[in-house]
């Protein structure tokens, strides 16, 4: 089979947030990582593409040694802890000794030995992905799904909240796979309350952060394109995260604020702004009324995500 036969990258579908619906729908856990198309060529080159499209294989090498096409899977790059769990801040320091291999979560096969699989029912593209069996030293995982009268989200949700997993997704089984779009046929849970946000200035610290970022001042965007100011983050941080995080805001310095809205005085009297160009998640509590995020935790930068991307939800003012 030809190598350009094989799609580079598909979109990928989307989950609105919501109680997992029970009758007709599987569930899987929530993993937490980096969302990526991964492509793995009848010649066995791989490819590995962010959510927005952008090739980032040269980030994960380990991913090369996967065996498993002609084949174009959905799923999230994951780095594990001792005990075999995700562990986002592992995968946030991976490219720090001690270096961190990754594995690929495959949830969803979108294209197969020639054929293409976004028109045939999850409940059927399960089945096929069960089927590439990987071995279990493989950096390719197919984590298992729940169907059936004896498959409860709410049994699921605490075995999730007891390991420590991000949540619980659930997908209609018969749904069919529509890239690029988010669909009320899948619905996410997630246990832990986290929001994309771009870096539009920071505050220097004092005491211990003496000379470092006391705080970052983000954003989302809005429905019209502008950058709205969702709150400073202060917590969170490892020292290894600030020295980064000032070294690549250093060169994006710019004398005004980039939101389209006002910045409170106490946040920007002493900020250095920023142009919104680095995008991180952070989690949080709730949103307050007049649309801020509370009690904000950084997780650290998401190179997978273009600011573009980060939009603030619909039901925050």
């Amino acid at each position: 089979m030809p190598e350009e036969d094989v799609p580079l990258w598909v979109p990928p579908m989307l989950a609105v947030e919501g109680e997992p619906p029970t009758g007709a729908w599987g569930y899987e856990y929530k993993w937490d990582g980096y969302r990526c198309c991964l492509r793995i060529g009848a010649g066995g080159s791989v490819r590995a593409t962010s959510r927005a499209g952008n090739d980032f294989t040269g980030r994960y090498p380990e991913l090369a040694e996967i065996e498993a096409g002609p084949v174009v899977l959905d799923g999230e790059i994951v780095a594990l802890d001792a005990a075999g769990r995700p562990d986002f801040g592992l995968l946030q320091r991976r490219a720090q000794p001690p270096y961190t291999p990754v594995v690929f979560f495959a949830f969803d096969v979108l294209w197969h030995e020639g054929r293409g699989l976004l028109e045939e029912p999850y409940e059927r593209r399960r089945a096929v992905l069960a089927s590439l069996a990987p071995p279990p030293e493989s950096r390719l995982a197919v984590p298992p799904f729940y169907a059936g009268p004896r498959a409860r989200p709410d049994e699921l949700l605490e075995v999730a909240r007891a390991n420590g997993l991000e949540g619980l997704v659930a997908k209609r089984l018969d749904s069919r796979y529509r890239p690029g779009r988010r669909s009320p046929l899948w619905v996410k849970k997630p246990l832990v309350r986290t929001q994309e946000v771009v870096i539009g200035g920071w505050q220097p610290g004092a005491g211990q952060r003496g000379g470092s970022i006391g705080s970052l001042l983000v954003g989302a965007y809005d429905e019209g394109g502008g950058l709205r100011y969702l709150g400073r983050v202060g917590s969170g941080f490892t020292r290894g995260m600030l020295a980064e995080l000032l070294a690549l805001l250093g060169p994006l310095a710019r004398a005004d604020p980039p939101f389209a809205d006002p910045v409170p005085r106490e946040h920007g009297r002493r900020a250095h702004w920023v142009d919104p160009a680095l995008v991180g998640e952070a989690a949080y509590r709730a949103w307050t009324r007049d649309g801020r995020l509370r009690q904000p935790s950084w997780r650290g930068l998401r190179p997978d995500k273009t600011p573009g991307e980060v939009v603030r939800p619909g039901g925050a003012a």
